[in-house]
Formats: C-alpha cells, sequence, structure tokens
C-alpha cells in the first residue's frame, strides 16, 4: 500500500516489550523502568494478528524490537508464528545480543532470518559503563553463535556518541576487512532519555568519513534503506551510515512502528500514535486502522527546525 506521498510502505517495526536486560544511558534511566500491568501490554497472539493484517496491505518486511525482545515471554511462539508467513521476505530481529547465544539456534529453527545486534563499544570496561553492569563477553558470544547458526547478514549497530565512543570507530570499521559483517554507524537521536545527551554528544556521521576517506560508496536501488553504505577496498564486510539528524531518509520512509502497548506511529518522531485496542473496540478492522495510520504518515520528521521538540516517549517504549 502506498501513502499519501507515494511511498510504498512494506517494512513493519513491532515493539514486543519495552523491558530490558541493560541499562543504557542513553536509552533509559538508571532506576530502570515500572513494569506495565499485563492487560496494558500485547499479547503474543495480538503480535501476529497484526502482523499477518499488516501482511494483506502489503507488508513483507517486519521486525521485532523492543526494549530488548528477548526478554519477552513467548517470543519464540511469536517468532514461529511471523516465520512461517511466506509473504515475508525479511524478517529480523534487533537485540542487545546479551541472550543471544542462548536463543540463536531456536530463533533460526523458528524461522527468524538475521538479527541486528546493538553494539557501542569494543571495550569491557566502557561497555559496563554504558550499560550500567553489562558483559561484553555475553554479547560476542551470541555473535559468534549468531553466525554460526546463520542468522545472517550479522548487522552491528554503533550509536555514535561523541566523547565515547568516538575513539573506537577505526576498530569498528577495520572488522569489516575479515569479517562478513556490516558495521552501522547511527547518529544520536534526540529521543527520550537521550533529548539531553544529544545536545552535548552528538557527531556526524560525516566524522566516520574523514577517518576512512578511502571507503567507496556502494550502489544500491533500495532507497528506502536508512543506511548509506561503503566499503574499504577488499573487505569482506560493509559500512553503514544512518543520519537521521544530519542527512534524513524522510522522502524514501517505508515503515510503519507499533508499540508494546499498541499504539501505530506513523512517524518515529512525532507524538502522534493510534490506538489499535481502542479502535477495535470502536468495530474497526485491523487492516482498517493500518491502512488508515499508512495514509497518517507525515512527509517528514521536524528533527532540524529550532523549535523543535523532541517527542514525550523514550526509545525503549516506542521499539529500536
Amino acid at each position: 500500500m502506498q501513502d499519501t506521498l507515494g511511498r510504498k510502505i512494506n517494512y513493519l517495526r513491532v515493539s514486543v516489550t519495552d523491558l530490558c536486560n541493560l541499562r543504557c544511558m542513553y536509552c533509559m534511566p538508571a532506576h530502570g523502568v515500572c513494569k506495565k500491568d499485563h492487560d496494558s501490554i500485547l499479547r503474543i497472539e495480538e503480535i501476529a494478528e497484526i502482523v499477518k493484517a499488516a501482511v494483506e496491505l502489503g507488508i513483507n518486511k517486519v521486525r521485532l524490537t523492543g526494549g530488548e525482545p528477548l526478554v519477552r515471554k513467548g517470543i519464540l511462539d511469536l517468532v514461529g508464528e511471523i516465520g512461517s508467513i511466506e509473504a515475508i521476505k525479511d524478517f529480523s530481529m534487533t537485540t542487545n545480543g546479551v541472550l543471544l547465544k542462548k536463543y540463536a539456534q531456536a530463533l533460526k529453527a523458528a524461522g527468524l532470518h538475521r538479527v541486528n545486534i546493538s553494539l557501542d563499544t569494543l571495550n569491557a570496561e566502557k561497555y559496563k559503563y554504558i550499560t550500567r553492569g553489562g558483559h561484553l563477553q555475553d554479547v560476542l558470544d551470541g555473535i559468534a553463535e549468531a553466525k554460526r547458526v546463520g542468522l545472517l547478514p550479522l548487522k552491528i549497530n554503533v550509536v555514535l556518541i561523541g566523547g565515547f565512543n568516538d575513539d573506537e570507530i577505526t576498530d569498528f570499521v577495520e572488522l569489516t576487512l575479515q569479517e562478513e559483517v556490516e558495521i552501522r554507524f547511527i547518529e544520536l537521536m534526540p529521543v527520550g532519555e537521550a533529548s539531553t545527551w544529544a545536545k552535548t554528544h552528538f557527531l556526524s556521521n560525516e566524522t566516520v568519513l574523514e577517518k576512512f576517506p578511502d571507503l567507496v560508496p556502494e550502489i544500491t536501488n533500495d532507497k528506502s534503506s536508512p543506511a548509506k553504505y561503503f566499503k574499504l577496498p577488499q573487505s569482506k564486510g560493509r559500512v553503514g551510515l544512518i543520519n537521521p539528524i544530519s542527512n534524513h531518509f524522510c522522502g524514501a520512509c517505508n515503515r510503519l512502528r507499533v508499540t508494546a502497548d499498541g499504539k501505530i506511529k506513523p512517524c518515529l518522531h512525532a507524538n502522534a500514535e493510534i490506538d489499535i485496542r481502542k479502535l477495535l473496540a470502536a468495530g474497526k478492522t485491523l487492516t482498517d486502522i493500518l491502512a488508515a495510520a499508512i495514509l497518517q504518515k507525515p512527509a517528514g520528521h521536524k528533527l532540524n527546525d529550532p523549535n523543535f521538540e523532541p517527542i514525550e516517549r523514550n526509545m525503549y517504549q516506542i521499539g529500536g
């Protein structure tokens, strides 16, 4: 289905929980989050029905997010439900990787195609600091297991944070020399907990190109991809730059987001939300609700406007 601007909307991102087993400084408050009442969160069966309805409208790409999706009870059942839908050509999950060693093989068997792993540093002490207690080795073990079972292509998402990991850009980029991996640098966005961080720690992805002028741009026909891809000569992997601030990709945006508490967000950076349960109770069908949400997608976000106010929800509440 197309929106009012002619953009083909074929990508659904679904947050299955707002809970996480880490407390990353730019994402979650130090004390964690209050656990929502069971009835406030979409049931596994509800999520599956939403995905099936979205497929009827032309969605063929689905990503499960959180919080941390692997802490959600019943996650393997949900992956199995979605993984059995033939029309879905790209089925992935964004995870912090902490539990991936335990779950990778079962996720692959249930039908998950690949994973994106959030990892902002390769230094164990810095990882423990930024995550408020996480252990880097758990993530490295998870990455190894994901590769072993074939959750590929493997993508590592690195939020670029000035004064924290800008000294590791070289280490991350050089991983692509010998590994078939995508290292994707993401600009820090002013969302929730990060709204104050972004003012003092924002670093443009141009920094990556300045450090590696020999990165060669890759030509791609996928205009909806948020990443611009580059390769070092003779490298096995590639580098992606995702620039929601310095060079946004709204004109080719192809996605809807569904939050764990059942709200559709036509745009990540707008407060507008559509309450699925409320509209179902009023007699609307899931396909009607999703179709209306597609038609409500704005032309673009207003992050670069001088008077932009960060959205009210944190990223863990929306879905990473």
